[in-house]
Order: C-alpha cells, then structure tokens, then sequence
C-alpha cells in the first residue's frame, strides 16, 4: 500500500498555513498556530486520530483566533481529502465517544464525498488559551467542508468549556482514525456509486 501523505500550503492576506499530513501514522510532528488551545487540541486529534501532522501558521491573531483557526482547519480539510486520494480499501464510517472528566461528546463520520456537519454543544461563552470556544463549530464545519465529510459531532453533557471542546476532538480523532481505516474485506471504493470523491 502506498503511503497516505498529503503536504498542502495556503497563504492569504490574513494566515499563511503549511501542513503535512501522513494517515496511518502515531501521532508524531509539531503544531504552532500561535494559539496555544488550538496546538492543544491539533496534539489531540493527532495522536487519538493515528495520524502524523506537522502544521506551521502565521495569522493576524491581532484581530482574533478566528481566521487561524479557519484556515488551519481548511488546511487540514484539504490534505485528508489529498491523504485518501480514490478512497479505494477504506472503512468510510467511523463513530466514537469520548469522555473527559464530567463532560462527553460523540462524533460520527461518513467519508462521504458530500460536506455536511451537524454540530451541537451548548459552550460557555468565553476564550480558552486564546482560543474563542464559538470557534470549535467553525473548525469542525471548515474542516469537514474542505475534506468532504458528513460529520454529526455532539457534546452531551459537560460545564467546563475545556473539558467539552477537549471531548469533541477526542471524539472525532476517533471516529476519523476508524473511518479512514484499511479495511482488509474492502476490495475497491465502498460505494454502490464507486465513488466518494463527489
């Protein structure tokens, strides 16, 4: 089997993202957004998600997390859907749930090739480590846009922000890591259409 890797670089007037992705890895790389909950939660989804991920950003975090977080998350959409090329030999669904501590969120994920996420968590307002949490949603849609992924992602129960937004990347490192997967009795694209590219 050839290897899953997948490097993409975006630079506009408000981040400059360079990435590199390889599926079927431990974990291993480097992530600096400059937003110290967002390196956090990238460190999460890479070693729960079995995949290695360095991610390099410069933004203008002057005006907010928002667009580093944006754009990371396109980024990272855009090199998954790289990453799985044909989609030929893999699991396509793939669902897990996470606790962490008095909160728990589960995530279900079909690499469908058709966008769509239904995102539902009742944060605290508020910023953790720089990171607004309004912006997990924003992340998890650009991210399952960029990586055609059909994405239920709920947070269950939970009262501290951290903790809630901490579950809701364990779960999807999850489910994505099942998804994504070799699955041995799969001979071609696991479609009735033959496709999962669109």
């Amino acid at each position: 089997m050839s290897k899953r890797t997948a490097t993409i670089e975006r630079k506009t007037g408000e981040t400059d993202v360079q990435l590199t992705l390889t599926l079927d890895g431990t974990g291993k790389g480097t992530r600096h957004t400059g937003v110290g909950f967002l390196d956090h939660m990238l460190d999460l989804l890479a070693r729960h998600g079995h995949i290695d991920l360095d991610v390099n950003v410069s933004g203008d975090l002057h005006t907010g997390a928002h667009h580093t977080a944006e754009d990371t998350a396109i980024v990272l959409g855009q090199a998954l859907d790289a990453a799985l090329g044909e989609r030929v030999g893999i699991a396509r669904y793939g669902s897990a749930t996470a606790p962490m501590d008095e909160a728990r969120a589960s995530c279900a994920i079909d690499v469908s090739g058709r966008p769509f996420t239904l995102f539902q968590a009742e944060l605290p307002p508020g910023a953790t480590g720089g990171f607004e949490h309004e912006l997990t949603e924003e992340f998890f849609r650009a991210l399952a846009n960029a990586a055609k992924l059909t994405v239920h992602l709920r947070v269950e129960t939970g009262s501290n922000a951290h903790h809630m937004i901490e579950a809701a990347f364990k779960a999807f490192a999850r489910a994505l890591r099942q998804a994504v997967a070799i699955d041995p009795s799969e001979s071609g694209v696991p479609s009735t259409k033959g496709t999962l590219t669109g």
